[in-house]
């Protein structure tokens, strides 16, 4: 039984489900863990230092704690994706995350308060972000899985785009607390609807065998010698951007940018990382992918390396967007990988143990970042060693294989 195509022109996000289900993924992400935390993580940062008088290093553990429960949790979530699907995952969570996240506005000046909220914040996070999106989305397309899988992705380079300003424009006019209930409220009010109307995976063709159940074993998945190159990518990767991103803000207004300043190149980071995430897409689908992420990596490694040396307002903004030009091109390629060599069977599981490693780096980068300034007083060298683990981690893609060839019940499917 044959699927019809969904139509090439923009109208068919309109009218094809698959399209929908891309449009609403895309706003989701944007107000998701991914993007509203970890991209305004910097901006409130030096604000909690100055209230209640935490060090950097300290603040910066919050973020240590979020990611390593995002580690822990992530392969349960995952499995659950797998087994329930993904709108019973991604509603509860997104509606923990809204109200953990407007909760910060209440601190106290107990660093527990705080970790304890980030550690919660983990818990539910990644049932918010493209891991639980990625699967329901993947289901409606082949041929342009890289521009569908692109296009959610895109959201995050939105969010980083948008919520910097955003935050530091609610901070300077109502204060660090209004500013993450406010925030807070957005994920409640703009991202949890969209999901719950249009996110949902393709339904299967009466007769047909499901398509999730396409491709290997949990088991068969880990044995593969691609799947721990891929691990090992990611972690290296995450490592070195998370490190540079969390602490951009306070590295740039310690060499004399003024704060809003900052909060632009965090923006125009978030600008390039959007215009990335869509070259992207249009690569994965004309291009071997390891290929590709690797010259995505190398210009991350560059904008880091970059970074270390910046002393000025546009050198900030021009090294921030070399980040965000490769932002990201691990996490986002890894997805499409994962179902060219492992199918979707397995996909959210496996996919949740590649979000572990992400996040476990994710919880030391910024930490060590922290400790390096407490220690030196600057991030430069530091930053050069960050540059040089990217530049490994793109390395690695050349040890991947090419894709193996599926079974003919994945080209019947849209797109």
């Amino acid at each position: 039984m044959s699927v019809k195509p969904e139509p090439s022109r923009v109208s068919g996000a309109f009218t094809n489900p698959g399209w929908r289900v891309v449009l609403a993924a895309y706003f989701g992400v944007m107000v998701s863990f991914g993007s509203l935390l970890v991209f305004t993580f910097s901006i409130f940062l030096k604000p909690l230092s100055a209230e209640f008088g935490w060090s950097r290093e300290s603040i910066s553990a919050a973020f240590g704690f979020a990611a390593i429960t995002v580690a822990i949790c992530s392969p349960p979530l995952g499995s659950l994706l797998d087994r329930y699907g993904p709108r019973r995952l991604i509603l509860p969570c997104m509606a923990v995350f809204g109200v953990a996240f407007a909760s910060l506005g209440l601190l106290t000046p107990r660093l527990f308060h705080l970790y304890a909220t980030f550690v919660l914040l983990g818990i539910v996070g990644n049932g918010t972000t493209q891991m639980g999106y990625s699967r329901a989305v993947s289901t409606w397309f082949d041929r342009r899985r890289g521009l569908a899988l692109a296009l959610v992705m895109a959201g995050v380079g939105t969010g980083a785009m948008l919520l910097p300003p955003l935050a530091q424009t609610l901070i300077h006019s109502y204060g660090w607390r209004a500013a993450y209930g406010l925030l807070g409220a957005l994920v409640l009010l703009f991202g949890l609807p969209l999901t719950a109307l249009f996110v949902r995976e393709r339904p299967r063709a009466p007769g047909s065998a499901a398509l999730e159940l396409e491709g290997l074993t949990v088991a068969q998945g880990i044995r593969s010698r691609s799947f721990w190159i891929l691990i090992a990518t990611l972690f290296l990767g995450s490592m070195s951007v998370n490190g540079a991103i969390t602490h951009l803000s306070p590295l740039l207004t310690d060499r004399g940018v003024s704060a809003a300043t900052a909060a632009l190149a965090a923006s125009a980071l978030g600008l390039a990382s959007f215009c990335g995430r869509l070259l992207t897409g249009f690569l994965l689908d004309r291009f071997f992918g390891p290929r590709v992420g690797l010259c995505l990596l190398l210009i991350t490694a560059l904008g880091i390396f970059l970074l270390s040396l910046a002393r000025s307002a546009p050198a900030g903004i021009a090294a921030a967007m070399l980040i965000g030009l490769g932002l990201g091109a691990e996490a986002d390629i890894t997805p499409y990988l994962l179902t060219r060599y492992f199918g979707l069977r397995s996909f959210s599981t496996l996919y949740g143990f590649t979000w572990s490693a992400y996040a476990l780096a994710g919880a030391i980068g910024p930490v060590v970042m922290g400790r390096a300034f407490d220690v030196t007083g600057s991030y430069a060298a530091l930053l050069v060693l960050l540059a040089t683990a990217t530049a490994l981690s793109a390395g690695l893609y050349l040890f991947l294989p090419k894709y193996p060839r599926m079974s003919s019940t994945l080209t019947t499917i849209a797109g």
